[in-house]
This record gives C-alpha cells, structure tokens and sequence, in this order.
C-alpha cells in the first residue's frame, strides 16, 4: 500500500508540475524593458591651422541601432550657460537628456555636447562633432535637426546660419540671432519659442529672427510665446510630444542648399 500510494503521488507530482509552472508564469510581471543609456563620449580631432577640437558629449542611440541597414533622424542638443563645465551629468537638467535621463526612449540619436566654463558655443567644434557622429553612427544625414535653449538658442541661431546645408529643422528656445541670416535660414523648417516675460533675454530677440526670416521669403517659421512663462519656456517645449512628431517628418532632402558660411557672426548673451 505505501509502495502504491508513492507511486501514484509521484505520478500526480509530474503531471502538475508543468500546470504549476505555467501559472507560475502568468503570475510573474513582464520583463522590464531595458532603461535608455546616454554614454559619455569625447571627440578629439585636429582642425584647420593645427587647432585641436575637443569636447565632451552624451550619445543617445534609440533602441534598435545597429540591428539592421535602418538609418536614424539625429538630434543635436544645445544646452544654456548654467550647464557648462566638466561634468556631463549636469547637461541632463533639461531638455532631450533629462528626458532619456528619465526613461523616455527617442526615435532619435541624440548627440548632446557640453560647453567648457566660461567658453560659448565654438561653431567649428560643434561642426566637427557632427561630422564624427554622422560618420561612426547610422545617421540619415537628410534628418538631423538642431534645437537648444537659451545660450544654446543662441548657438542654434548661429549654427544653422554657419551651415543651413546640414540642418531639415531647427527649434532655438529663448535666444536670439544674426538677422543678417535670415536670407540663408529662410528655407529651413523653424519652430521658435520664448516665454512672454523673459527678462532675461528677451522676447524681441526671437521675433526680429522670425519677422527676418518672413521677410525673406520664409514659408515655414512660426514663434511661440508662452504670455505667463519667463526664462524657461524650454520645459513645456521639450515636454510636448507634437514637437517630436513634427521633427520627424523634416528632412533636407530636395532642398537647395547654400553653401556654408565662412565668417559667421559672433553673439553673445548674458544667459
């Protein structure tokens, strides 16, 4: 009787065990989606006249890079003065890295360099480091977009004027510009922003760009003010979703592009 009754729990034991594990499973939670990873990167290179260029930046690649032929819209992030320096982790307080930095994935590269203290935007330097990044990574060159805030707005301004060839779109955010290339910007899809009571830099600063570049002949530029924001009118640009929807549909493609810029202006801000 106890040699039966073993055999027969044996029996029951096997049987269930497979029913056991399968409810096992439908208890157990999803496998958790890896977190976005921004990778701290420094480009090196020698420049024109023997001028080393060199600067720190976070590389956001979207999931799926590198798993097949499929090139990728890149995004080239401008961040404001507060956040220059030698730490990187710094220029993840705003815009496209804080939000990687907070889970969100990107259907973009995001390529996020940081100023050095005390220095602005060094036009040579950015140029070189989209160079790099378009050359190491599967960068659709016809979809790379530039945007940045305040000190940065002001480098977005001023790069997309040095080079109006290399951008699809640009969204500069509480800066301002050289009027003098709106005739060179005039053909590149804009979206400007600015709070309404920024005092420290003010509105009229992005509406002469955007009246400049109307006056041009630009069919595609509109400015947003926010009446009741100040200085930062970048967390509700950057927060929005329809920014990145119409991002992706911009592309160089088919446009006439102007020859690069020899001697762009200098601007500077107080920022």
């Amino acid at each position: 009787m106890n040699r039966t009754f073993a055999v027969v729990c044996g029996l029951l034991a096997a049987g269930l065990a497979p029913c056991l594990a399968a409810d096992a499973s439908k208890d157990a939670a999803p496998a958790a989606k890896p977190a976005p990873v921004q990778t701290e990167q420094t480009l090196e290179r020698q420049g024109a006249e023997g001028k080393t260029l060199r600067m720190s930046y976070l590389l956001y690649l979207p999931p799926g890079h590198g798993k097949d032929k499929q090139r990728w819209p890149l995004m080239l992030f401008l961040h404001g003065a507060g956040e220059r320096g030698t730490d990187l982790s710094v220029v993840k307080k705003h815009g496209p890295p804080k939000l990687v930095e907070k889970g969100q994935s990107l259907p973009f590269i995001v390529v996020s360099p940081q100023c050095p203290r005390g220095s602005w935007w060094d036009l040579d330097v950015l140029t070189a480091l989209l160079d790099e990044v378009c050359a190491k990574y599967a960068v659709d060159t016809d979809r790379v977009c530039l945007t940045g805030l305040s000190m940065g707005g002001f480098g977005t301004w001023r790069l997309a004027g040095r080079h109006p060839e290399r951008f699809a779109a640009i969204v500069p955010i509480c800066g301002g510009g050289d009027v003098k290339d709106a005739e060179r910007l005039k053909d590149i899809p804009t979206r400007v922003y600015h709070g309404g009571k920024d005092t420290v830099v003010r509105v009229g600063l992005s509406e002469q760009m955007v009246d400049a570049m109307k006056k041009a002949g630009a069919k595609d530029v509109t400015l947003t003010v926010y009446p009741e924001a100040g200085h930062d009118s970048w967390t509700k640009t950057y927060d929005d979703p329809e920014l990145y929807t119409w991002l992706l549909k911009q592309t160089s493609k088919g446009r006439e592009k102007p020859a690069p810029a020899t001697q762009p202006a200098e601007i500077r801000t107080r920022t």
